[in-house]
C-alpha cells in the first residue's frame, strides 16, 4: 500500500509533474473539438485540463489569481468547477462581509440621513 508520503513524493518527482502539466495541456486543446459535440463535455474536459495545469504550474497559478482579481464574478464560478477548498472559505467572508454591509444599512435607514 502506498502512504500519503509516498504519493506526494511520487507527484512531485519533475517528470510526474511534466507528464501532467502536458496531459492537462491536450485536455485543454481537447476541449475544443469536444465543446462543438452536443452536450457540456468541452467544459468538462477543460476544467479537468485547467485542474491539471493548476496543480503543476507556478506560472499558470499567478494568471489564475490574475484573472479572478479582474473578474470576481467568474473567478467564483470557476473556483466553484475546480471544486478549490478556497472557494468555500471566500465564499463564507464574502456573505458575511455582505450580511454586516446590510445590517449597516439598515441602521442607517432607520437613524436618517442626517444622523451620525
Amino acid at each position: 500500500m502506498i502512504t500519503r508520503d509516498q504519493w506526494r513524493a511520487f507527484i512531485d518527482h519533475p517528470v510526474v509533474e511534466w507528464g501532467i502539466f502536458a496531459f492537462g495541456i491536450l485536455f485543454m486543446i481537447a476541449a475544443i473539438p469536444v465543446g462543438a459535440l452536443p452536450g457540456p463535455g468541452g467544459v468538462f474536459v477543460f476544467a479537468i485540463g485547467l485542474a491539471m495545469v493548476l496543480k503543476t504550474s507556478m506560472w499558470a497559478k499567478r494568471r489564475y489569481v490574475r484573472f479572478k482579481r479582474q473578474q470576481p464574478k467568474v473567478g467564483r464560478w470557476t473556483d466553484w468547477g475546480l471544486r478549490r477548498r478556497s472557494h468555500l472559505r471566500r465564499e463564507r467572508l464574502r456573505k458575511e462581509r455582505e450580511a454586516h454591509e446590510a445590517a449597516q444599512g439598515d441602521a442607517q435607514a432607520i437613524r436618517g440621513p442626517d444622523e451620525n
